[in-house]
């Protein structure tokens, strides 16, 4: 499909660069087959229904973005992808001056050399020393804010806590599952006290998820990969929900992309451990989910394509239009959505 199918315009003061206080006073907007509501995130009870279970990503960002050195060139770096015990891929600021076997200084006694370039820019970092690299990021990097925001204020301390979920607890990702952004122990409560279960998987978001599509059809965008990990159990109760009648609804696309990679043609989800560059654009079959939470997504994106796909491009057309004119809050920091299909999903 053509990508400028998927283009909107969106006026920059609907970029939100702080997050809704409290998490769960954001606004809504639900999708429920043909139907249209403005809403708040507290409401989220009253729209699901008992039986139905909301999936969330308990993947933790790390201060993935790091500034540095090699010789009196500066070089930023943004890490994306474990590739074993000390190596990183990371996407590079000034790459250009770069070659394999550079030796970058990153500032408190932390140190990688260059060791491979990806056909896709994108370079093979090297951590030198013996501790975790996740103690050396603690100690140089810095939360990795989407550029939408890192572009328009610096990074804070608040952000330490703003871009994590309340379900973060596996250290991995460099991008927050941003929808789950939203809840609080709370809304968490409430649901639970409607008969609206929860599960967590996890997916480690890649600094991929940012990257604009610049291609002209959709069938020559290369997606990045991303690990992910679904357990036995986990996948079982994901099973019963659905068996038992119940929906499963993806708090966020990330849920998503790995539940779909997960299921098999049957409709029934694997465990799941490994990597996936599953690209859902209009016309694909979903076996797995049901409806979807998420956030605004960026125009020519490879998420507005997937929310496309699940309610249908004229209606997210549309949607996103209604959004805008009402004052709706955009991107990672912005609004949620609630995607309900008129048939499963």
């Amino acid at each position: 499909m053509r990508v400028d199918l998927f283009d909107f315009e969106l006026p920059s003061e609907r970029i939100a660069l702080r997050p809704a206080s409290p998490r769960d006073s954001a606004r809504m907007l639900v999708l429920d087959g043909g139907e249209t509501r403005d809403l708040r995130v507290t409401d989220l009870p009253s729209q699901l229904r008992a039986g139905d279970c909301l999936v969330f990503n308990d993947t933790r960002v790390i201060p993935a973005q790091l500034e540095g050195r090699r010789g009196e060139a500066r070089i930023g770096a943004t890490l994306h992808k474990r590739e074993g015990l000390r190596n990183w891929r990371a996407f590079v600021r000034n790459a250009k001056r770069l070659r394999e076997g550079d030796r970058i200084d990153f500032g408190a006694d932390v140190f990688a050399v260059a060791t491979q370039r990806g056909d896709d820019g994108s370079w093979r970092l090297s951590f030198e020393g013996e501790e975790p690299v996740e103690v050396l990021l603690e100690r140089a990097g810095t939360m990795p804010l989407p550029p939408y925001i890192a572009g328009k204020r610096p990074t804070d301390a608040r952000d330490a806590t703003d871009y994590q979920t309340m379900f973060a607890d596996e250290p991995g990702a460099v991008a927050a599952p941003t929808a789950a952004l939203h809840f609080t122990p709370g809304l968490l409560k409430a649901l639970g006290s409607a008969g609206i279960a929860h599960e967590t998987l996890t997916l480690h978001v890649g600094a991929g998820t940012f990257l604009p599509v610049k291609v002209d059809d959709t069938d020559q965008h290369r997606m990045h990969a991303e690990w992910g990990r679904i357990d036995v159990g986990t996948a079982a109760r994901l099973n019963a929900v659905r068996a038992s009648g119940g929906r499963l609804i993806s708090v966020g696309t990330t849920s998503l992309r790995l539940i779909e990679s997960a299921c098999d043609d049957g409709g029934q989800i694997q465990p799941f451990e490994g990597d996936t560059s599953i690209f859902i654009t209009p016309g694909y079959r979903f076996k797995g989910i049901d409806g979807l939470m998420t956030n605004f997504h960026l125009p020519r994106s490879t998420l507005f394509m997937l929310v496309s796909a699940l309610m249908g491009r004229e209606r997210m057309q549309a949607a996103y239009a209604h959004a805008i004119a009402e004052g709706y809050r955009f991107y990672s920091y912005g609004d949620a959505s609630l995607l309900l299909p008129t048939k499963p999903a």
